[in-house]
């Protein structure tokens, strides 16, 4: 087998294409990283920029009301994770910051898709794209005519009679088309992780991130490489093989997601956004106005508060209630707000539980899931995100709203907070899952990578028997 292996290489070697792909394959590499690098500082500044900025413009601007603060508003920023560099995910079209102000709770805006030219709806050229686009065709053009060359040259016959065995024959030309894509793929992400640990203010680094990302991708390859041979079993020529593998290789790459996208958005589709902000609205207008102490929900509120307290009027209560009534006011509208997101992010479990289920189509399926995943520029991740401002939302109301029940007296709408107290809000942070809950997580994803991984192995090996 190891001698296979090495004639094999030694083909490899001389062959002219293959160091012509892999030199625009470095090229492309080379070029995703500089641009990826760039763009990832220029974000990571912004972003970093921005948190001070909008931290120092909340805690200086003066002594005022607190729930005009509350209108007034801040905002929530999504870090820029370090391995967004490697893999951009949907983190292009999903926004990265959040207005929080009362009443309210809006959706992430300010994405990098919404700023740029048409020209984007082709692509974007990273370090992902590479390796899940155009590796597996290296594995293609090195591995397509690895059994068909021996038919077309006549020289299985002389392999049997010189007693090489048929699947050590499989094994070594399987190890000799995956040696050269595991080793290029090594060195890209050593160098990755060289280029990501000496970058400043990078965020949320780990090596072990990257390590399971390579062997995910070490993984992915292994199937393609284990196809290919198997396709070079089956076809008759050289050239049929190479066709068969580019066919293969679009239904994986670009067929079968789409399909498994168009499945699953057609089973669990959206609300229209005028649906979705009718339906809020609706159970706004018949629920606790913290504004309107005159509607329904805002008397049962006070004559339950009077009732607990054992008073007779809300001026004899121990605090502002009007502060009380706004607090509980922003406390049923977070409820509801609670209740129609909760909608729309079981639809997107639903959308991507029906997408992974389709995994049996193609292995790029749970690839690109993992990868996106690991790599933090997920739609899971997003929804983490907006989830996370939400909760500091409710939190930043209950500060001002207490602010006016506790340090205010009925009627007093000039009462202003102190400049000072509004450095004591805590400042808003996010923060990722662990690793361990990401792979957790992706479960289902995994069996699957397993399933492509040996049933196409044992088939390999079996047929090689059958030559």
């Amino acid at each position: 087998m190891i001698h296979v292996i090495f004639k094999e290489l030694k083909e490899l070697a001389r062959d002219g294409r293959f160091k012509i792909v892999i030199g625009i394959s470095l090229i492309l590499l080379v070029i995703a990283t500089i641009t990826g690098v760039n763009q990832y500082q220029k974000n990571n500044e912004q972003y970093i920029n921005s948190v001070a900025k909008e931290r120092s413009i909340w805690e200086t601007q003066g002594a005022k009301n607190p729930h005009s603060a509350a209108h007034y508003g801040t905002y929530a920023f999504k870090p820029q994770f370090a391995l967004s560099l490697f893999d951009y995910g949907v983190t292009k079209y999903t926004g990265n910051s959040i207005f929080l102000e009362a009443h309210s709770r809006n959706e992430a805006s300010f994405s990098e898709a919404s700023d740029q030219t048409s020209l984007a709806r082709f692509g974007t050229l990273s370090i992902n794209f590479v390796l899940i686009y155009l590796f597996p065709l290296i594995i293609i053009l090195i591995g397509y005519n690895s059994y068909t060359k021996e038919k077309e040259h006549q020289t299985f016959r002389l392999l049997k009679s010189q007693g090489v065995h048929p699947v050590k024959l499989a094994l070594g030309k399987w190890f000799a088309i995956y040696i050269p894509i595991f080793c290029l793929t090594l060195i890209v992400f050593l160098l990755l992780g060289i280029v990501l640990s000496n970058l400043e203010n990078l965020a949320f680094f780990s090596w072990n991130s990257l390590l399971i990302l390579f062997v995910l991708y070490a993984l992915y390859y292994l199937i393609v490489t284990t196809l290919t041979v198997l396709i070079s079993m089956w076809s008759k020529s050289s050239g049929m093989s190479l066709v068969s593998s580019l066919v293969i290789w679009i239904l994986f790459s670009f067929i079968s997601p789409k399909v498994a996208t168009n499945f699953a958005n057609k089973n669990n589709p959206y609300p229209s956004k005028s649906e979705f902000n009718t339906r809020i609205a609706e159970d706004k207008k018949n629920g606790l106005d913290g504004h309107n102490p005159w509607n329904k929900a805002a008397k049962k509120l006070e004559e339950e508060t009077l009732k607990e307290y054992g008073v007779d009027s809300i001026s004899q209560l121990p605090f502002n209630y009007a502060g009380y009534r706004m607090q509980k006011g922003e406390e049923h509208e977070a409820k509801i707000y609670e209740k129609h997101y909760a909608i729309l992010n079981d639809i997107a479990i639903q959308q991507n539980s029906t997408y992974k289920k389709l995994a049996f189509l193609s292995p790029f399926i749970p690839v690109r899931f993992l990868s996106m995943d690991i790599a933090n520029t997920s739609d899971n991740l997003h929804w983490k995100f907006t989830k996370a401002a939400e909760e500091y939302r409710i939190k930043k109301q209950a500060f001002l709203n207490n602010d006016i029940k506790d340090n205010s007296k009925l009627g007093d709408w000039n009462y202003k907070m102190s400049a000072q107290r509004f450095k004591e809000l805590p400042k808003f942070s996010f923060t990722p899952p662990k690793l361990s809950n990401l792979l957790t997580e992706n479960k289902e994803s995994l069996v699957f990578l397993g399933f492509w991984l040996l049933l196409p192995f044992i088939t390999m090996i079996w047929a090689s028997k059958k030559i």
